[in-house]
């Protein structure tokens, strides 16, 4: 058993995916990114940091592994965040249109020996979008907490012509990773 500090139910579906035991525990922690701040750095920053914060906020004799994750869309070098309302949304798919961009995902893992990371990187790239396509995906309401303004698992695999990497990482919690770090403290999946 272990607590996933996360409120994305497409995390939690891909724990139950690989028969993760798992109680959803989510930690509210400041998102901003530093000033210098790498793609891969922030995410694994992170993800430690809500693993950390969760384990902190457990009474030591109920501590359990905690398993923290944070995915960021990348074009260019610029982390795009969640959208903020319509226009924000149709800036980044326009963006995203016809082009490669990085799909960047940490999962961290603590556990009672300390804490450990992984970080997944993907390339996913998107068709030619028409601005009238970006304004109905935004009214179906599927982009509006997601990390770049879209979901691949959701309406936006009809945007995404090629994925290079891993799927679920993309989706936000990389399976394989996970694994990883869930063996090396001796909870197999």
């Amino acid at each position: 058993m272990i607590f996933l500090a996360s409120a994305s139910p497409r995390r939690s579906a891909l724990l139950d995916q690989i028969g993760v035991a798992h109680r959803v525990q989510p930690v509210d922690v400041d998102e901003t990114a530093r000033s210098g701040e790498g793609p891969e750095q922030y995410v694994r920053r992170l993800a430690v940091l809500k693993a950390e914060t969760l384990w902190q906020k457990l009474p030591a004799l109920q501590r359990q592994p905690v398993l923290g994750a944070d995915t960021a869309v990348v074009l260019d070098d610029q982390i795009l965040g969640k959208p903020r309302n319509e226009d924000d949304c149709a800036r980044m798919l326009t963006l995203l249109s016809a082009r490669t961009h990085q799909v960047f995902t940490a999962v961290a893992l603590r556990a009672s020996d300390g804490c450990q990371s992984r970080v997944n990187v993907s390339d996913v790239t998107f068709r030619k979008l028409a601005d009238e396509e970006i304004r109905r995906y935004w009214r179906s309401g599927e982009p509006v907490d997601k990390a770049g303004a879209y979901a691949v698992q959701g309406r936006a695999a009809l945007f995404i012509e090629r994925i290079a990497g891993s799927y679920s990482g993309i989706m936000g919690l990389p399976l394989f990773e996970t694994g990883e770090l869930l063996t090396a403290i001796g909870a197999h999946a």
